[in-house]
């Protein structure tokens, strides 16, 4: 739908809100694809995000939340509607061993700021390339945590733009699903319980697992994180590395031949070139294993063939 200008009038009048009009997004995104959003809004409070919900609701136009722009695949001809970005929501509030934390931070500044802190409990969380608000969306993890595990409460928004605060348990944090995904709620902020460790040992601990990552993922070349998510019983990169298809590429799209769990963009990369080896991927390891591979990133956007 065209957006109406009597709303971009509004939204202009909104106190700590940047607009822009047709920003590309591979400026956006970890992946380093995407063309414009016909509408790109940054709140910098979580005042103006509430008011730019509220506004959108009333105005029933289409609109998509954007973090970190990592486990995000857009279309090369753009989204229409608007993208919220919640990049600027980043304040921390740390008391005694609980911090409430807004949902735009990066989980590697987070997990910076808890280690200068003396709080232990999201080290693993440390190289996971996203937003705080992501990684409750998605129920981020790696190396055996997630979360789930130390999350209290999180202050939620409807599509309405009703301020809702729900315990770890409402949002229904499983493998990589929540309410948020489900109900279309947008996260605020959140509050962990962490424990209390010497600062030097959680630095320790991040730089180990930062080298571990280094070493094993495909760190120096634009991805959107894992393609695929784990399907019971097996690995998604070991099931793709053994159907031959390490190096394999579509255009500048190409399966890492550091880890087959990833797709990585070669430098002229589109989105068309990404979800076509997406669905020659799953072809494929559905051939040869019977295993039906589900995409981990969400694609957002004007696309003509998903690969779903």
């Amino acid at each position: 739908m065209e957006i109406p200008e009597k709303l971009i009038s509004e939204l202009k009048k909104v106190s700590g809100l940047k607009i822009r009009i047709n920003e590309p997004l591979a400026s956006h995104t970890t992946m380093k694809v995407g063309g414009p959003a016909d509408l790109f809004l940054q709140p910098l409070t979580v005042r103006a995000m509430i008011t730019v919900i509220e506004k959108m609701s009333n105005y029933h136009c289409p609109y998509i939340l954007l973090g970190g722009g990592s486990n995000v695949i857009a279309a090369d001809r753009g989204v229409r509607g608007a993208v919220i970005s919640t990049r600027k929501l980043q304040q921390v509030r740390i008391q005694g061993n609980r911090t409430t934390a807004e949902a735009g931070i990066l989980l590697s500044d987070f997990c910076q700021q808890l280690a200068e802190a003396g709080l232990s409990g999201l080290e693993f969380a440390s190289g996971i390339p996203g937003t705080l608000g992501g990684s409750i969306y998605m129920n981020a993890g790696a190396y055996g945590g997630e979360i789930k595990d130390c999350l209290r409460s999180a202050e939620v928004l409807t599509a309405e733009g009703r301020s809702l605060t729900l315990t770890a348990e409402e949002l229904e944090l499983e493998y990589r699903s929540s309410l948020l995904q489900e109900q279309k709620l947008i996260a605020l902020s959140a509050t962990f319980k962490l424990q209390e460790r010497p600062s030097s040992e959680i630095r320790a601990e991040i730089q180990k697992l930062k080298e571990k990552r280094w070493a094993s993922q495909p760190m120096e070349q634009p991805s959107a994180g894992s393609t695929f998510k784990r399907p019971p019983g097996h690995y998604a990169g070991s099931l793709i590395e053994k159907s031959g298809l390490k190096g394999y590429r579509v255009g500048g799209a190409m399966v890492s031949p550091k880890h087959a769990g990833f797709i990585v963009n070669t430098g002229e990369a589109t989105a068309r070139d990404i979800v076509e080896l997406m669905m020659e991927i799953k072809e494929k390891v559905y051939q040869k294993f019977g295993v039906r591979l589900k995409p981990e990133p969400r694609l957002i956007g004007e696309f003509d063939k998903l690969p779903y």
